[in-house]
């Protein structure tokens, strides 16, 4: 057994404690058909560091991770953390008009990438008018940019940076109402303190074996890093789950304990029961969040995971987790999301800034040292976020989300009150989805819509309006926005319209276009699942 450590204040202080422990050799991850020991894992870090700073990164300075799951993506995060920066992940299926974006308005010193991306940050990189250090992995033209040689070439940087809990240590980046993306400022304080309470109330230790399919760039897949690194236990990562076989061959190799999961991963895995069963009797913990579960869900998955703990729970980008069910009370609390997580507290207020009564609807409030500092750059946003608390002084996040709980203090999602969706565990602008609808020729009006879906949350719908001649259809339509989206950003389904409903204003009227009959329908293009 591992020597205890002391108290975690920073984000990477557990790597240099395990790796400088009796757990130096302990399997800290396995990927790509090979496992790294902590040892590995904070040798490539603070060679990484070194190189980072000997490119200008210090203190305070934000390092873009543009990467798939890999090693080289869990080793520039503590990289970037020991180097003293602030590490800003993005999704790999990012396209160059918001890599662009994100890199500006964050004012990224370096980015970290890998060739197979080349195309798209070349083309992000060519419009910055001062573009940022280039790391890049897997042979790049350029020699100079090489990961690996740069690695090779660089002595690991001998003592971490000084910096303290209340500096930042990454800027998360999620969708925005205006359809440009906002980032989330976490501080290590705020990221030590969810990593406990996570820990805690899902009961885990350090001989757990964490698969993680979802994306670093996702905080529900990052904080699987996080926690598998502060336990000492075993991160197994995936890529994707796209290739069904190999991920299941690999839960069975690798011995897994744990599984996080979205509801489409769940309905993959249960559609595939169906075929022929699956059993994986070492699982212990199930986790489910971004969407809600549906509850017929529970019966197959138990008979998958027969020695599982099912967990619901509930969370933003802006706290990373408010809430969870205990599993023992799926039955007794159907439909519910639980109660707030360790340290944390939560409440509803109504429209006049009053208490919500048990079962009444409310606005969520959430309370903790989970809480995001604030929007990078944008103080408005903020503003919006971020509310005066309980206490003099206090900052408390307003989800915006709409809520009852009932008289246990259990909560219950109702809706939005923005119009963010949240489909397949991603936030989606649908002014971003509507600007690339826009961009088509022959599009002459497009309006975006969330509508719930029992297996992606929200499904993306675009009601278009189109130009008679265009020869538009909704495949076609579904194919083109293509281009300028990431994929889950793609409308599951496009209804072609003679026009759309607006307000006396004169502006689209999103809420009547969700109730309109089918009647004004022309054609519809639905995703296959």
């Amino acid at each position: 057994m591992a020597a205890p450590l002391k108290a975690q204040r920073l984000l990477h202080d557990s790597l240099l404690q395990r790796a400088d422990s009796d757990a130096r050799a302990r399997t800290a991850l396995v990927a790509e058909g090979r496992s790294y020991t902590f040892g590995e894992l904070l040798e490539t870090s603070r060679r990484l560091a070194g190189a980072l700073r000997a490119r200008g990164v210090g203190r305070g300075d934000r390092v873009a991770l543009y990467l798939e799951n890999s090693p080289a993506c869990a080793a520039a995060i503590y990289g970037t953390l020991i180097a003293g920066g602030v590490f800003v992940p993005l999704h790999p299926q990012t396209r160059a008009g918001k890599l662009e974006f994100i890199l500006r308005d964050c004012g990224a010193r370096a980015l970290i990438t890998d060739s197979a991306l080349r195309a798209t940050f070349d083309e992000a990189l060519g419009r910055l008018e001062e573009r940022p250090a280039l790391l890049c992995s897997g042979a790049p033209q350029e020699p100079a940019d090489s990961l690996e040689a740069i690695l090779a070439g660089t002595e690991p940087l001998a003592e971490p940076a000084p910096v303290i809990p209340l500096d930042l240590a990454a800027i998360l980046y999620t969708s925005g109402s205006t359809g440009a993306p906002k980032g989330v400022m976490q501080t290590h304080q705020a990221m030590v303190f969810t990593l406990g309470s996570l820990i805690e109330y899902l009961r885990l230790g350090e001989d757990e074996r964490i698969l993680c399919v979802l994306p670093l760039s996702f905080d529900y897949g990052l904080y699987q890093l996080l926690m598998a690194v502060a336990l000492g236990a075993c991160l197994v990562l995936e890529r994707s789950f796209t290739f069904l076989g190999q991920v299941l061959g690999r839960m069975r190799d690798e011995r897994v304990t744990v599984f996080p999961g979205v509801p489409t991963l769940f309905a993959t895995l249960l559609a595939a029961h169906r075929r022929a069963p699956l059993s994986f009797p070492l699982v212990t913990r199930l986790t489910n969040t971004a969407a809600a579960l549906p509850d017929e869900f529970a019966g197959g998955l138990r008979e998958i995971f027969p020695n599982a703990l099912l967990y619901k729970m509930y969370g933003l980008t802006e706290c990373k987790r408010v809430s969870y069910l205990e599993p023992k009370l799926l039955e007794a609390k159907p439909g519910s999301v639980g109660q707030a997580i360790p340290g944390t507290e939560v409440y509803l207020l109504t429209e006049d800034g009053k208490p919500a009564p048990p079962g009444q609807t409310g606005t969520l409030y959430v309370r903790g040292p989970h809480v995001m500092a604030g929007y990078w750059n944008r103080p408005d946003l903020s503003a919006q976020m971020l509310k005066p608390g309980k206490l003099p002084g206090e900052r408390v996040l307003c989800t915006h989300d709409l809520f009852r709980m009932d008289e246990d203090g259990f909560l219950y999602f109702v809706g939005r009150t923005d119009d963010i969706i949240k489909t397949r565990g991603e936030k989606v602008s649908p002014v971003e989805v509507e600007n690339a609808l826009h961009r088509i020729p022959g599009v002459r009006e497009a309006a975006v819509v969330g509508v719930p879906d029992p297996l992606l949350g929200e499904a993306v719908r675009a009601y278009v309006v189109t130009d008679p001649n265009a020869g538009l259809t909704a495949q076609s339509l579904r194919a083109d926005s293509a281009q300028y989206l990431e994929s889950y950003m793609v409308p599951a389904q496009v209804i072609l319209c003679e026009s759309l409903p607006r307000s006396p204003n004169g502006k689209i009227n999103k809420r009547l276009l969700t109730q309109e009959s089918t009647s004004a329908v022309s054609s519809t293009a639905s995703l296959a699942r």
